[in-house]
């Protein structure tokens, strides 16, 4: 049995911004109320149809792209910081007016814009955690971000729950409360990191990580490894769509009347799975590569995702979010860490931006390719599917691990050196 300081040591011996960033991820995700409701208000409230729910949460995709690539190049030019305090606390300002304004398409666009505000700090969220870390406390450091918000995430979306009956306003303020609260931990107690980026990195085994001249494309044209990476992805983001899309749907459908409440908790569960084995996941994983997690991760996903269109009963799908929750955890903790060990330290903002948008889409389309699929066959269906295409996507996974072992072997050795 691994004892608490034994699994807790992936996380010792951080800069002190890392757990202030962990407390601020808690506080934020104490108020998550809604996004893990989006579905159920788009359908419920405002009246939308599958497709049409598909249709919009797709078009906010769309819109995070050019918002993802505008946070990503702000944050290697001006500052992490500064794109984190600015483009969060607009997110906050515009889900405050959508607690006053009644459900409708005016809502919709306004939560729309409040998205894309979140996703152009995300790159800068990102490449500050970088900033701060080493490659040997840099998985700690994502994995502990990671469960910081999933603490929260425990609480927050059982909370949306209960409030979204009969207090709906409460769902959009709230969330935009807690946000505000977060950022100003981080306004007070992190300070700006971008002039380490003008260091250039001279140990051997980070090679990938040396500061290079160039476009972003360029960069990318000389790592091909980061595009096929995004691309795989793209096809595990698809299924992980369906957690927010497809799953509260068939709640809704299985549990009449008490949908909205039994999803809260679904969604408070998986934050509570996150919390309590997150750091048994990490040091389990200590010493294996990050490409290699990601396929273990992968299965996960194929077999959680893909059971939910084989039982029903409320137990098994409780098992089966247990599942994809275990693999939501591995893939949390190796995707940035990967992409970050692959790129210049000169364009750790735009490379956490365009990677991301390549498998951003596939969060993107998710919702609207399984909106035109169910048209056509059931839920229980679409979820099957979900699972062969994922088992096909994690097998591209492996193969992929095998072209980085020979281009990139110090990567790999990088790994078990943890």
């Amino acid at each position: 049995m691994l004892g608490l300081k034994t699994l807790f040591s992936p996380y010792k011996g951080m800069p002190k911004e890392i757990y202030v960033i962990f407390v601020a991820r808690i506080v934020n995700a104490l108020g998550c109320f809604v996004m893990p409701l989006l579905t159920i208000i788009l359908t419920q409230n405002i009246g939308l149809s599958k497709q049409m729910t598909g249709f919009y949460i797709s078009l906010s995709g769309l819109l995070f792209l050019p918002a993802a690539m505008l946070g990503g190049k702000l944050a290697d030019t001006i500052g992490r910081k500064k794109v984190i305090l600015f483009f969060d606390g607009f997110a906050a300002v515009f889900y405050i007016l959508a607690g006053f304004t009644k459900p409708s398409i005016v809502m919709i666009y306004i939560v729309m814009i409040a998205g894309a505000c979140m996703v152009t700090a995300g790159p800068a969220h990102d490449a500050l955690i970088a900033d701060l870390t080493t490659p040997e406390t840099r998985n700690g450091a994502y994995a502990l971000s990671y469960m910081g918000w999933n603490i929260g995430f425990a609480v927050g979306p059982v909370v949306g729950g209960m409030l979204y009956k009969n207090h709906l306003p409460l769902v959009f303020i709230g969330d935009a409360l807690t946000a505000l609260m977060a950022l100003s931990l981080i306004a007070i107690f992190i300070p700006e990191t971008i002039l380490r980026t003008k260091e250039d990195i001279t140990e051997a085994s980070r090679r990938l990580e040396k500061r290079e001249e160039g476009s972003i494309f360029v960069i990318l044209l000389k790592r091909p490894i980061l595009i096929y990476f995004g691309i795989i992805m793209l096809g595990y983001n698809f299924a992980y769509a369906q957690w927010s899309f497809m799953l509260p749907m068939q709640i809704m459908q299985n549990f009449s009347g008490v949908g909205a409440e039994y999803f809260g908790y679904i969604a408070g569960f998986n934050g509570l799975v996150v919390m309590l084995f997150t750091p048994l996941v990490t040091k389990i994983a200590d010493g294996i590569s990050d490409m290699r997690r990601m396929v273990y991760g992968g299965l996960l996903y194929a077999l959680g995702f893909g059971m939910l269109g084989v039982t029903h009963s409320l137990s098994f799908v409780f098992l089966w979010a247990f599942t994809f929750t275990v693999g939501e955890i591995i893939l949390a903790i190796s995707v940035t860490p990967f992409i970050v060990s692959h790129t210049p330290i000169s364009h750790r903002g735009r490379m956490n931006s365009v990677v991301p948008m390549i498998f951003g889409l596939g969060n993107t389309f998710g919702p609207l390719g399984m909106g035109y699929v169910l048209t056509y066959v059931s839920i229980d269906t679409g979820w099957r599917l979900i699972g062969i295409s994922t088992l096909i996507f994690t097998l591209l996974m492996l193969a992929l691990e095998k072209f980085d072992l020979q281009n990139n072997p110090e990567c790999q050795v990088n790994a078990a050196m943890k």
